[in-house]
C-alpha cells in the first residue's frame, strides 16, 4: 500500500546519523524510512528546507501538569501546547501536585478523565510511590502507570508523602521482576536540616545561602542508598534531576556491580551556573539547586560520556505568586523551573557551544526518556514507529519572551536568553500539531499505557 503521506529531507536524523531521506507514513506509523527521492507517484509530499533538520518527536518524561486540583499553575491544553510548540510529541505527567496525587487506580482515571480531549501530544503517567500505598503499586502498573515516582525528602506538597528507608526498600521488592522503574527524587532530609540550621540567620534573598541549604551530600547519600537498595532487591531505579556531580561516581559504582540504577539530567543544570545567578532571582529556585561552573561542566562530561542516560524538563510551573517574584525570598518560594517548551533549543545551545554534534540529541531527548519509561513506539524515526517528527532550524536563533511562550504562566529563568534551535513544526502520528505558532487541527493526543 501506498504511504499516506512522505516528509522528507536533506538532513534526516535517523539510525544515529544525518542524510538526506524521506519517512513514509501510513496510518500514523512510519512504514519505511528510504531514499529522499524515493517517492511514489502521486503521494503527498512534505518538503522541509535546506538547513532545517527532522528529527523524531521528543519525549519528556519529567512534567508537572497539576490537573486536576491545581490548574491555577498549569493543566493539559496548556502544557501540551507547550510541548508541541518545542517539538515534544510524548511527555509522561508526574504524580504529584495534581489533587488528587496519582496514588491510586481510582485517582489515575480521574487524571485521565481530566486529560481527555484536552491534549495536544501523547500523554503518559507516572504512579506515585507513598508511604502506606505499596500494596496500589502493581494495580496501577495494569491499569496503565508507565511506572513510579516517589520523594525521600519532602516533597513540598501535604499530600505526597516522602519516603523513608523501609518504604522505599518494600517500593522496590514489590516492582522487582515487573521491569518498571521506580523513580526517585534523591534527596535525604538529614544534611539538608543540617545545612539549614547551619545558615539560620543568613539573608534568604541571596542564592549563596539557598545553595549552602541543599548541599550535595543529601543527593549523594541518598543516591548511596538507593544503589544499595537496587542491588539487593534487583528492582530496577531512576534517579531524576542529579544535580551533584560528586554523585557520579556512586552512579558508576552501582552499574559496575550490576545496579539496574539509571540517571537524568535537566536543561537549567547544564545551562546555568550558581555564579551567574542574582540574588533575589526566585525564577532560578528548584530543587536540587542549580550548582556552581566546575560541577556543569562535570555533569556536561558524564551526559557525554553515557553516564547520565537522558535530559527531561522537570517543567514545574506555579502561579507567579508563588515564586515570591517581589520578595525575592528563595526560602518562601516554590522551587520549580518552566522549562517544557524550550527542551530542544536549551540542550541544543550548548551543545553546539562546546562541539557536540547533533546525532546525539536524539538519545538523549528522544529515545532516552521513552526507553525509561517503556514507550516502544516513540523515539525513533523508525519503521514500525509512530510517525512522530520534529521539524527544526538548528542555526537559526531566538530570543525567550513571553508571547513566544505556551505556559500558562510566563515566568521562567530563560526569559531574555538567546538560544539556537527554532522549531518549525511538530508532527504527532503523521498529523501537523503545530507550525510556526499556530496548533492546526483538534486535540488529538492519547493516554500512553504501560504495554505488557
Amino acid at each position: 500500500m501506498a504511504p499516506d503521506l512522505i516528509v522528507r529531507g536533506l538532513r534526516v536524523l535517523t539510525g544515529g546519523t544525518v542524510r538526506p531521506a524521506s519517512v513514509h507514513i501510513r496510518g500514523g506509523t512510519i512504514v519505511d524510512v528510504a531514499g529522499h527521492d524515493d517517492v511514489p507517484e502521486g503521494c503527498p509530499v512534505v518538503d522541509t528546507r535546506a538547513g532545517a533538520v527532522v528529527m523524531p518527536g521528543l519525549c519528556d518524561a519529567h512534567v508537572h501538569i497539576n490537573e486536576p486540583g491545581r490548574t491555577e499553575w498549569e493543566g493539559f491544553e496548556t502544557a501540551t501546547r507547550a510541548a508541541a510548540a518545542g517539538g515534544v510529541t510524548s511527555l509522561v505527567d508526574m504524580p504529584l501536585n495534581s489533587i488528587p496525587p496519582t496514588t491510586t487506580v481510582a485517582h489515575l482515571e480521574e487524571k485521565a478523565r481530566a486529560a481527555e480531549g484536552r491534549c495536544r501530544v501523547d500523554v503518559g503517567f507516572w504512579g506515585g510511590a507513598v508511604p502506606g500505598n505499596a500494596g496500589e503499586l502493581i494495580p496501577l502498573l495494569e491499569a496503565g502507570a508507565l511506572g513510579f515516582k516517589c520523594f525521600m525528602v519532602d516533597s513540598g506538597v501535604a499530600e505526597f508523602g516522602h519516603v523513608a528507608e523501609a518504604d522505599l526498600r518494600e517500593a522496590l521488592a514489590v516492582l522487582a521482576g515487573t521491569g518498571a522503574p521506580l523513580l526517585v527524587h534523591a534527596e535525604l532530609p538529614g544534611p539538608i536540616d543540617a545545612a539549614r540550621a547551619a545558615i539560620a540567620g543568613l539573608d534568604p534573598r541571596t542564592y549563596a545561602a539557598y545553595l549552602r541549604s541543599r548541599p550535595r551530600e543529601a543527593e549523594d547519600q541518598a543516591i548511596a542508598l538507593l544503589a544499595s537498595l537496587c542491588e539487593a532487591t534487583g528492582a530496577t531505579a531512576h534517579v531524576v534531576h542529579l544535580s551533584s556531580a560528586t554523585a557520579l561516581d556512586i552512579l558508576r559504582r552501582a552499574r559496575d556491580r550490576g545496579a539496574a540504577l539509571s540517571a537524568e539530567t535537566t536543561p537549567h543544570y547544564l545551562h546555568f551556573t550558581a555564579e551567574q545567578i542574582p540574588d533575589g532571582a526566585t525564577p532560578f529556585k528548584c530543587a536540587p539547586p542549580i550548582r556552581e561552573r566546575e560541577n556543569r561542566e562535570a555533569l556536561w562530561a558524564a551526559l557525554t560520556g553515557g553516564l547520565i542516560d537522558l535530559v527531561v524538563s522537570d517543567h514545574s510551573p506555579c502561579t507567579p505568586e508563588l515564586k515570591q517574584l517581589e520578595a525575592g525570598d528563595f526560602d518562601a518560594a516554590w522551587g520549580g523551573i518552566s522549562s517544557l517548551q524550550l527542551g530542544l533549543s536549551i540542550v541544543w545551545t550548548d551543545a553546539r557551544r562546546r562541539g557536540i554534534p547533533l546525532e546525539r540529541l536524539p538519545d538523549w531527548l528522544c529515545r532516552g526518556p521513552a526507553r525509561l519509561a517503556g514507550l516502544r513506539r516513540k523515539g525513533e524515526i523508525r519503521r514500525g514507529f509512530d510517525a512522530d517528527l520534529v521539524i527544526w532550524d538548528p542555526e537559526a536563533s531566538f530570543r525567550v519572551e513571553p508571547p513566544l511562550i505556551e505556559h500558562r504562566h510566563k515566568v521562567t529563568p530563560y526569559a531574555g536568553e538567546e538560544l539556537h534551535g527554532v522549531v518549525e513544526a511538530t508532527y504527532l502520528r503523521g498529523e501537523k500539531v503545530y507550525e510556526r505558532g499556530s496548533f492546526p487541527g483538534e486535540a488529538r493526543g492519547r493516554w500512553l499505557k504501560r504495554e505488557g
